[in-house]
Formats: C-alpha cells, sequence, structure tokens
C-alpha cells in the first residue's frame, strides 16, 4: 500500500476571518476539501448558523479552522465547533493557530482571573467525536506551562513557524551573517534550541527608576544582521527598544520574526517603512506569520512585513 493511500481524506470548515489561510490549506493537497457555514445571524444579533452538507460528513475525518480575533466572534466558532464531533464524524481537529487568551496566564494577587485557564477549560469541552477526544493544533502558546491546562478531551498538538523562518533566512543573500537575537529569557527559553546553528544575542529588560529599559544580556551582534525573534507581537516597543540596542552594538541591520502579529490598534503602522521617520531604525524584514488574519489584510504588502504561511504545516498537521 502506497504512503499517499494511508493518509486520511479531511473535510476543512473554516470561519469567515480564516477562508483565505483555509484555501491556502486545502492548495496543499488533494485530500483536503473545504466545506461551508451559513453564518447568519437573528435580528437581535446572536448566531443562527447553519453547517452545510451535514449528513455527507458522518464517517469523515472533519477539521475546523479558527480564528478567536476577539470576543465577539468566539461564541459562533464555538457553537459551531462543539456541533461537529456530534454529526458522527470519524475525527474531528481543531486548528486554532493562536491561542489568543495565552498571555493572560498569570495570576499574581488575589482576584486576577486568568482567562488563558478559562479558554482552555472550555475548549477541554468539546465533545468527543466517534474517533475520540479531539486533536487541538496550536502555534506557539505563549507559555509553555499552558499544554497542562487543557483536560482530557483534547489532545493538544503544539506546532511552531520557527521552520518557515529557518527555510527564509537560508534565502537571504547574507544568510552566513546572521545572528538571532532574542528580546528577554523567555524568548531564549522558547526558541533557541530550534535556532542553536546560529550566533545568538539576548537582550534583557532591567528597571531603571520607574522605568524599564532593554539592555544587551550577552552575546555579539557587531557587523551582522541580528533577527528579533520572538513568539507575538502587541504594540512592538519592545521591538523597538531591542532595535535600537542592537544598533549601537553595531549591528548592521535588524529584523523581526513572531508567530503572531496581533498589533492592537493598528499598532503595526509605526514600523512601516513610509512611516519611519528615522531610516537607520527601520527593520529591515519583519516576518509574520498569518495566523492573525485581520493583521495580515491590514498590512498586505506594506514594506518591511513579509507574511510566512502556515498553510503547509497545518496541512501537514491535519494527518497526524
Amino acid at each position: 500500500m502506497s504512503i499517499q493511500a494511508k493518509k486520511k481524506q479531511v473535510l476543512l470548515f473554516y470561519c469567515l476571518e480564516s477562508e483565505d489561510l483555509a484555501r491556502k490549506i486545502a492548495s496543499q493537497s488533494e485530500l483536503i476539501h473545504l466545506q461551508s457555514i451559513n453564518w447568519r445571524s437573528f435580528d437581535d444579533g446572536f448566531p443562527n448558523l447553519f453547517i452545510n452538507n451535514a449528513h455527507e460528513i458522518r464517517g469523515e475525518h472533519v477539521a475546523f479552522l479558527a480564528s478567536f480575533s476577539s470576543p465577539g466572534v468566539i461564541f459562533e466558532q464555538l457553537s459551531v465547533i462543539f456541533a461537529l464531533p456530534r454529526l458522527f464524524v470519524a475525527s474531528f481537529t481543531l486548528v486554532l493557530p493562536f491561542f489568543p487568551t495565552g498571555s493572560f496566564e498569570r495570576m499574581e494577587e488575589e482576584g486576577d482571573v486568568a482567562t488563558a485557564f478559562t479558554m482552555a477549560r472550555i475548549l477541554s469541552n468539546i465533545p468527543i467525536s466517534r474517533g475520540g477526544p479531539t486533536s487541538l493544533v496550536i502555534y506557539d502558546i505563549h507559555a509553555l506551562q499552558e499544554r497542562f491546562y487543557f483536560g482530557d478531551h483534547v489532545l493538544p498538538c503544539f506546532e511552531t513557524g520557527i521552520p518557515l523562518l529557518k527555510q527564509r533566512l537560508h534565502q537571504l543573500s547574507d544568510s552566513d551573517n546572521i545572528v538571532v537575537a532574542f528580546p528577554d529569557d523567555g524568548a531564549w527559553k522558547r526558541f533557541h534550541k530550534q535556532l542553536d546553528h546560529f550566533p545568538m544575542v539576548v537582550c534583557a529588560k532591567v528597571r531603571e527608576g520607574d522605568q524599564r529599559i532593554v539592555r544587551l544580556k550577552e552575546g555579539n551582534p557587531a557587523g551582522c544582521h541580528v533577527v528579533i525573534v520572538d513568539d507575538l507581537v502587541q504594540s512592538g516597543g519592545t521591538l523597538i527598544e531591542c532595535q535600537k540596542v542592537l544598533a549601537a552594538h553595531g549591528a548592521t541591520k535588524v529584523s523581526a520574526y513572531v508567530t503572531h502579529a496581533v498589533f492592537p490598534n493598528r499598532s503595526w503602522g509605526r514600523f512601516i517603512h513610509k512611516n519611519c521617520e528615522n531610516s537607520e531604525r527601520a527593520f529591515a524584514y519583519f516576518w509574520i506569520t498569518d495566523s492573525c488574519p485581520r493583521t495580515v489584510k491590514a498590512i498586505a504588502n506594506e514594506a518591511p512585513f513579509e507574511v510566512l504561511s502556515l498553510a503547509g504545516s497545518i496541512a501537514d498537521a491535519l494527518q497526524i
């Protein structure tokens, strides 16, 4: 029996925000077939949803590509996510490239609500399909301990976008002069083993009075193209401060990679080349993935941004 024959046909449903990524995933394999949902609302704003061809998906391997970009879109997607495994499907996979509450896992004082744990508990209660627990595919979850938040009704599969970055770096004309930088020890702990064939620099935030200042902790960026690597970006302030420190220590140019380009309030605008008043502080490249579809749509074709698509990786994950 050929290897291709052993692979499974997958019916892929998706939310509206993720349609472009879903189409890219389907284009990666003849075994992935897109399915549709009618995303409608009642007059009061609550979802009025319909899963098309519900009878035809019985006995099939089914997946759903989600995007929890805001609290307003989560409920309608959860309604579909909880319905699909109950339609007598052979197996169910939920692909949630960005686990959005992941940066809210800390409880520092009584009264703090760890919303990452709340979201994990919700997803852990997805109904079991005929094939068993739901497979949950997430990319570069913010805090590694969050893998233990999920219950036994789901099987979390934690993937990473770093192979896409490594492939892109090897395509650069100065690929032999790359230094990887981490904005803090947390990023170093997360990613250094996947990038250990590159020289490394580690930065750190130190407190000076009421301010937190970025300093160079270890490594030498002088004369090199330095690529700052982290899992996500919000305002981008830390990346900008790192860029200043690296340039001050002799980096010839600085780029950045994040798996999840959250950029609330259009904060990506401060990185756009045409908006940079000082060209010396501009990032040569800013690589992101398409885990946050709204951001991808907003910054399409705007230098220095380049989108490294997760489509191929997700297509592979659907065969696990």
